[in-house]
């Protein structure tokens, strides 16, 4: 019990020190897999927001480009009619914006319009006197569609309060005082700076005075401006960019550093270019427009005017009423020009920004959201059928990167964040080098372990074996000694000096069999275990063990039953006679320890023909051995776990030497539970029969 005690404390130990062992290289094992797989996470990440930036600046790039072409466009052109070419020439045409529908590079054009001085709205889709418009080929239907348009872009900049009501001034022009061509050139050549008074159309007194009406525009981005710093919400957008919930793990907002900074804002408020222009006086009468176009025709008779303007920036702003006006200032003679144009959000985004991002990886595994001065005003998924998302809530995730686009857009924001962020090149190569290092390292330390309790386990039977042997060898030694010493002395008398010397005989024999399996172990050890076979007959193997094992199963009380028959005593097989006999005799002995209780002291030795094969057996009439330990008795020092084996001496070589021998030979060892008892069997293949 002590012995077993300190076997369970030395395996507890042993798996305690493999424990702290297989801790210590796992925590760094798995810090170090940990920091590969965020090194790969923000690589990938990384990888993303480069692409996310690429495309801002492509999206930017391309917007650049439409307000470039936007800003080269001349203050005459948003006029219905201007002059192409050399003045001198008198050829007057229809304005480029006087397209219909309206035509325009920048999606989500609605119309252009121009305010003047005085605050009277305009449009380049018809003229001032829309007699004119049927004179250069507009049909009365495209005129009423025309008339329509004008009238929803001034009804959107009235209800925002930038132009006033259509009925304030909807009054017929009475005729101005006007040059001739000759006398303007003449001016001009005189003066080199001959610039002429624009058209008026008088009107009765507006519901919003014009200085309020340009004032509505200079206002529009201070009232934006203070909006922001309240951070105020706006109608029909999806919230404030704060609500969005974006973590960032890795990313860092680009805002500061994109191209719509301050330094674009103040670019914005700087004049843009200055221009000379030339426009066609309009026609005096309605009914005049007929003779005007013939005059067109000829060249003759026109009038125009001449003047220097100064054009602004482009400036952008959200109207209350949800459409954006791109718009400049223009300055003439001294008097401010509002030009500029009404944009659709919702084409804008789709067509410019929403198409540009379906088209790249981004749209598999991000959201796009455009926010405006702080107020996320629409947002687009490419995950799933779902293309606009409706709240904040399917917007939280990390960020990606937050750019701000370039003057005038620089209130747009484009904030990128990753619903799902795809695995790096190198993250599967990473999780089979992690997986194979989980299975190395518990595979290992499991072997370790079991490699440890082997040894341990082999330490004990080692002692276990060597505490048997010397009693198994002091044991004989001594009543040896005894009954030699009873003999010497005389101290017998005759009739028992015979059975003194059988005993000693019989331990004698006992002897020499233990000192030959222990030599037999030292050989099996030293892989020197080699086996001299030659054909024997199955009687002359009997016969051989009759007067090997017959004594020592008398001494030890047991009967001896040999049976074989005599057609199989005739048959031949490929055996070494000392391993054969060295065999039985060890299966001859475990049989007489381990039944000595036995109520049938009887010893079974038999031989059966099975196929072609010969088998001997050896049967006692003991208590058995448990089924789960039938594969283990042929296992170095390996004793069974029973109260009858605690209290049996042995040095737990026997059967595996039993089983050692019968390997050399080629011949085949099993155990068999019997009702009561135990059998072994030794197979050997049949050389020939008789």
């Amino acid at each position: 019990m002590l012995r077993q005690g300190l076997t369970g404390w030395t395996r507890r130990r042993l798996a305690l020190w493999l424990a702290v062992f297989f801790i210590a290289l796992a925590i760094p094992t798995a810090i170090l897999i940990n920091q590969a797989y965020h090194q790969l996470k923000y690589e990938s990440f990384h990888q993303y927001r480069l692409l996310a930036e690429d495309l801002s600046k492509q999206i930017d790039r391309q917007l650049q480009a439409i307000i470039a072409t936007e800003s080269a466009r001349s203050f005459t052109d948003y006029s219905f009619l201007n002059i192409a070419g050399d003045a001198k020439v008198n050829f007057v045409q229809r304005s480029p914006l006087s397209a219909f529908p309206v035509q325009s590079a920048l999606p989500g054009i609605i119309g252009y319009f121009q305010i003047d001085a005085q605050g009277h709205f305009s449009s380049p889709l018809l003229p001032q006197d829309t007699a004119t418009a049927l004179a250069y080929g507009v049909s009365k239907q495209e005129l009423q569609r025309r008339e329509g348009l004008q009238t929803r872009l001034q009804h959107i900049l009235s209800e925002n309060h930038l132009v006033q009501t259509p009925r304030a001034y909807a009054v017929s022009p009475s005729p101005p005082t006007r040059r001739t061509l000759q006398d303007t050139t003449r001016n001009k050549l005189a003066t080199s700076d001959a610039i002429s008074s624009a058209p008026t159309s008088p009107a009765p007194a507006p519901a919003i005075a014009p200085a309020q009406v340009q004032q509505g525009f200079d206002q529009l981005r201070e009232a934006e401006r203070q909006a922001v710093k309240k951070q105020k919400k706006l109608p029909n957008t999806l919230g404030r960019i704060e609500e969005l919930k974006l973590n960032s793990p890795y990313a860092a907002k680009s805002a500061g550093n994109a191209p719509g900074t301050k330094k674009a804002e103040q670019t914005d408020k700087r004049l843009l270019r200055k221009e000379r222009s030339v426009l066609p006086e309009p026609a005096l009468r309605a009914g005049k427009a007929a003779s005007q176009k013939s005059k067109r025709d000829r060249g003759q008779d026109v009038r125009v005017h001449i003047f220097e303007s100064q054009v602004d920036a482009f400036e952008i702003s959200l109207l209350d009423s949800g459409q954006f006006v791109l718009y400049r200032k223009v300055w003439r003679d001294g008097q401010r020009y509002i030009q500029g144009a009404l944009i659709d959000p919702a084409p804008l985004f789709h067509n410019l920004i929403e198409s540009a991002f379906r088209e790249t990886a981004l749209s598999q595994m991000s959201n796009i959201a455009i926010a405006y001065r702080g107020n996320v005003f629409t947002a687009f998924s490419g995950k799933g059928a779902q293309r606009y998302l409706s709240s904040t809530e399917q917007l939280q995730g990390a960020l990606l990167t937050q750019t701000r686009l370039s003057a005038p857009w620089s209130d747009l924001e484009l904030i990128f964040s990753v619903n799902q962020l795809p695995p790096g090149p190198g993250s599967n190569v990473l999780a089979w080098v992690a997986f194979s290092l989980i299975i190395v390292l518990c595979g290992g330390f499991y072997l370790m372990y079991r490699l440890g309790v082997r040894q341990l386990e082999l330490t004990r039977q080692q002692q276990d074996f060597v505490s048997a042997v010397s009693h198994e060898l002091k044991t004989p030694l001594t009543s040896i000694r005894m009954y030699g010493e009873i003999l010497r002395e005389g101290w017998a008398d005759e009739d028992k000096k015979r059975s003194y010397y059988d005993y000693i005989y019989a331990e004698s024999e006992r002897l020499s069999r233990l000192i030959g399996n222990v030599l037999q172990l030292a050989r099996m050890t030293r892989h020197d275990l080699q086996a001299e076979c030659r054909p024997c007959r199955v009687s002359e193997l009997l016969d051989n063990i009759r007067s090997k094992v017959s004594s020592q199963i008398e001494h030890a009380g047991f009967g001896l039953n040999l049976q074989c028959d005599e057609d199989i005593q005739a048959s031949a097989i490929h055996a070494d006679v000392d391993f054969f006999t060295q065999i039985i005799i060890n299966l001859v002995d475990n049989a007489l320890k381990f039944a000595a209780r036995a109520e049938n002291k009887t010893i079974d030795i038999g031989c059966q023909r099975q196929r072609d094969h010969i088998v001997f057996s050896v049967r006692d009439y003991g208590p058995g051995i448990p089924k789960d330990q039938l594969r283990k008795v042929f296992k170095l020092f390996y004793r069974a776990s029973n109260e009858l084996t605690r209290e049996t001496v042995g040095t737990g070589i026997g059967l595996a030497l039993v089983q050692q021998l019968a390997t050399a030979m080629q011949a085949q060892v099993d155990v068999i539970n019997r009702q009561p008892g135990v059998e072994f069997q030794v197979s050997y293949p049949v050389l020939h029969k008789e």
